[in-house]
C-alpha cells in the first residue's frame, strides 16, 4: 500500500513502550509524527532517538506528538533505552511501537525489498489534526534524519493550514511568506493594508501573518 500526501493515515491499534496504543484516538485533535527506523541498538538509530527526545518540548509546543517503530520488540526497545540514555543524554520520552510482525511497518509501507526485506527504511508521515498525512519522507537506512527540519515542516504546515499563503525556500519561521495565487489582489489589501512586494505578478512576498 503506497501512501500519499492527503490520504487519511490508516488507523491501528499497537503495543508501545507506553502500552497499547489505537493511532487515531492517541492523536486526538493534535499533529502527530510517526517514523520508523531500522533496527534497534543501531548507531544512528541511537542518535535519532535521543535527538527527538531532546527535542519532545519544541514538538509539544506544536500539539505535535511523535511515535517511533521498529520491527523489534518491546523488552528490546526498553533496554535500548538505557544506551540511548547513556550515549545521548537523553531517554525516550515517547512511545516505541514493537512491530514484530511488522502489521504497522507493512501498513505505510515502511518495509522496502529492494532495500532490506526485514528492516524498515527511516520513513517520516506527519499527519494533521483531520488525520490526513501532510508530508511523507523516505531515508535511506545509512542516513539519519534532520529532525530540525521536520520541525521546520510542521511550522510551514501549521502556518498553511490557517492562512492562504506558501513557504519559501529556506523558509523559517517568522521569515516572509508568499501569498498564493488563489488570493486576489482585492482580498489580499484586506489581508495585508501595509502591503507586499510584488516581485512578479505571481510571486507576492509579505511578512508572516501572526
Amino acid at each position: 500500500m503506497s501512501i500519499r500526501i492527503g490520504d487519511t493515515a490508516p488507523d491501528f491499534e499497537a503495543e508501545t513502550t507506553e502500552g497499547t496504543i489505537k493511532f487515531h484516538d492517541w492523536l486526538g485533535d493534535g499533529w502527530g509524527v510517526l517514523f520508523s527506523h531500522p533496527k534497534d541498538f543501531t548507531p544512528v538509530c541511537t542518535t535519532e532517538l535521543g535527538m527527538v527526545a531532546a527535542l519532545k518540548g519544541e514538538f509539544d509546543r506544536r500539539n505535535c506528538k511523535v511515535m517511533g517503530l521498529s520491527v523489534d520488540g518491546i523488552s528490546d526497545h526498553e533496554a535500548w533505552a538505557r544506551d540511548i540514555a547513556e550515549t545521548q543524554g537523553h531517554a525516550p520520552n515517547f512511545p516505541l511501537i514493537g512491530d514484530k510482525d511488522r502489521i504497522v511497518a507493512d501498513l505505510y509501507d515502511m518495509i522496502h525489498p529492494e532495500a532490506d526485506d526485514t528492516m524498515t527504511v527511516r520513513s517520516v508521515f506527519i499527519v494533521g489534526p483531520d488525520k490526513k498525512i501532510k508530508l511523507t519522507l523516505t531515508y535511506p537506512a545509512s542516513t539519519g534524519r534532520n529532525f530540525a527540519e521536520i520541525l521546520r515542516v510542521i511550522d510551514s504546515l501549521q502556518l498553511t493550514a490557517k492562512h492562504k499563503v506558501a513557504t519559501p525556500a529556506n523558509w523559517e519561521n517568522g521569515q516572509d511568506v508568499i501569498i498564493v495565487p488563489a488570493v486576489t489582489n482585492e482580498e489580499a489589501k484586506a489581508k495585508y493594508p501595509d502591503g507586499w512586494d510584488e516581485q512578479k505578478p505571481y510571486l507576492r512576498v509579505v511578512k508572516q501573518p501572526k
